[in-house]
């Protein structure tokens, strides 16, 4: 009898376990990193109340939407910065509770920048192990972002030994990833990973295209469908597209960074060279500024098309020693602007120098948060011009522009017919100043704003870069302003604005032409011109 009892109670023990559902491990101890203990609920607190409105549920486990249907969801967003990527003696301490702030304010994903490579996060020599004490910090991190409903992106940022030594960090650089990718394998898809920030320095475009290929099919061992963002080498800007080799893979995001106009967002930034010089510099908000972010973007619309391949522009943002109507024209246009070509994107950032909310005072830079969430689109604002040049390529002559080869490396010839000039490219050289353009003698004044208008096409290229400068004629060359455009074969108008830090009576006009394939770019009607607010 006892044999059978026995025997009763071992059946209906394993009938049980084959019944019931995985189970999940026990949580363990969360170690803190310059993390703020969240006590927004008291111990015993059991409300479960749902106070996000109509905020929708991250996707359970085994349900993976397309890369275009996670970047409609990722929508508005914002980073995290100067926390997780920053040194030990810069770094802003984690507030949990700045999750539920981001998410009562409408964003709807962050980005969350993190330097792995750490002397106290991971190991630099072989097997390059990352603390398991780390990876909880940041699994902590995750989990209260999707417990608010948010998506949020885990990135690589600052990596300064792989740029400055590729070779010697590769096997790092990938280690990690499998790391990290194998820890987080079981979240949902409302957690993204980005492979690298800005790829720089020695990490050039030729090196990027393979790192970021190895990096894909380790974070694929096991993610097969995450969805991974991946960035241009050259800082992470629309200047590096042209060089971008898109792996084939249908679950990618293209991320893309956005400071221009650069003396604008970044001036009086004490970790950008000759920064205070640009101090006063604004932002209008007129049609050619406008203009200018729609020429940046073009070639990344182009590709976008082209392989399908969604859009987000994970950083964007002007530093506080700007003025804040301008920060705040600036900001405004772009988000509304970035929505309107389907973009999602990730505002830089949540509460350092280019913050929207002050940890201090708990306040908000209330018309930032409008900028971004809530402003509409304004019409643009129109100033007058006073026309202080206009190019004359009329009897087939050069209004004295010249053109120089200045490398071994780079050949290229001009003539001038029917009110156009056409340079013609037979070696293209290695960068864009080895073949220039140039027209001096120009007068310009500190602290006024400048236009240079022209149009221009490139008759053997629907994607031919250029670069449009306003500099001294000498030594040391003192850059005024610059633009890069991308020009296609239809003969269409462009423009650059900009603020001089300089007076100059015989400042030049410039177009950086080399190192673009050997094709021909037609210019005419071209302008330097005062704007006048």
């Amino acid at each position: 009898m006892k044999k059978n009892i026995l025997l009763l109670v071992l059946f209906f023990f394993l009938f049980q376990q084959c019944d019931s559902k995985p189970v999940i491990p026990a949580e363990e101890e969360k170690p803190t990193e310059n993390v703020i203990p969240d006590d927004s609920e008291e111990p015993g607190d059991t409300d479960e109340s749902d106070d996000t409105g109509d905020a929708e549920e991250p996707e359970v486990p085994g349900v993976w939407a397309s890369a275009s249907e996670i970047n409609a969801r990722l929508g508005r967003g914002i980073n995290i910065g100067n926390t997780y990527e920053a040194e030990q003696s810069w770094q802003s301490p984690f507030d949990p509770a700045d999750l539920k702030r981001i998410a009562d304010l409408g964003f709807t994903h962050v980005r969350l920048p993190i330097r792995w490579e750490r002397g106290d996060r991971s190991l630099a020599t072989s097997p390059y192990t990352i603390t398991p004490a780390f990876l909880q910090v940041i699994q902590a991190a995750v989990d209260e972002a999707l417990e608010q409903k948010l998506h949020i992106i885990l990135n690589m940022h600052h990596h300064d030994a792989l740029m400055a030594n590729p070779t010697a960090e590769k096997a790092r650089f990938l280690s990690q990833w499998e790391q990290i990718a194998d820890h987080f394998r079981e979240y949902p898809d409302s957690l993204l990973f980005e492979i690298l920030n800005e790829p720089h320095d020695q990490l050039i475009p030729t090196l990027w295209n393979g790192y970021l290929s190895e990096a894909l099919q380790v974070i694929r061992t096991t993610n097969p469908k995450r969805c991974v963002l991946i960035g241009t080498a050259e800082w992470g800007g629309v200047g590096g597209l042209p060089s971008l080799q898109i792996p084939d893979d249908p679950q990618l995001i293209l991320t893309l960074h956005y400071y221009n106009p650069h003396t604008f967002t970044h001036q009086g930034a004490s970790w950008s060279e000759g920064s205070d010089a640009w101090l006063g510099t604004q932002w209008h908000d007129t049609q050619f500024e406008r203009q200018a972010v729609e020429q940046d973007f073009k070639a990344a619309l182009r590709l976008s098309v082209e392989k399908q391949l969604p859009i987000h522009i994970g950083e964007f943002g002007a530093y506080s020693r700007a003025d804040l109507d301008s920060r705040v024209r600036w900001t405004r246009f772009l988000a509304r602007w970035f929505e309107q070509q389907g973009f999602s994107w990730a505002y830089w950032e949540w509460n350092s120098g280019f913050g929207i909310y002050n940890p201090q005072s708990g306040q908000y830079e209330e018309r930032l948060v409008n900028a971004l969430t809530s402003d509409p689109m304004t019409e643009p604002y129109e100033p007058d011009y006073v026309n202080l040049y206009s190019s004359n390529f009329a009897n087939g002559q050069s209004d004295g522009w010249t053109l120089t080869n200045n490398d071994a490396s780079a050949a290229s010839t001009m003539a001038v017919a029917n009110n156009k000039l056409t340079v013609t490219v037979t070696k293209p050289g290695t960068v864009d100043w080895h073949i220039q353009l140039i027209k001096a003698g120009m007068s310009i004044e500190k602290g006024k704003t400048y236009r240079v208008a022209f149009n221009a096409s490139s008759p053997d290229s629907d994607e031919r870069r250029i670069t449009v400068d306003v500099s001294r004629n000498s030594d040391p060359w003192t850059g005024y302003g610059s633009q890069s455009v991308t020009i296609d074969k239809s003969h269409s108008a462009y423009n650059l604005l900009f603020t001089s830090a300089h007076t100059d009576s015989q400042a030049r006009i410039l177009f950086s032409l080399g190192n673009a394939g050997n094709t021909r770019v037609v210019m005419s009607d071209i302008k330097l011109m005062e704007v006048q607010y």
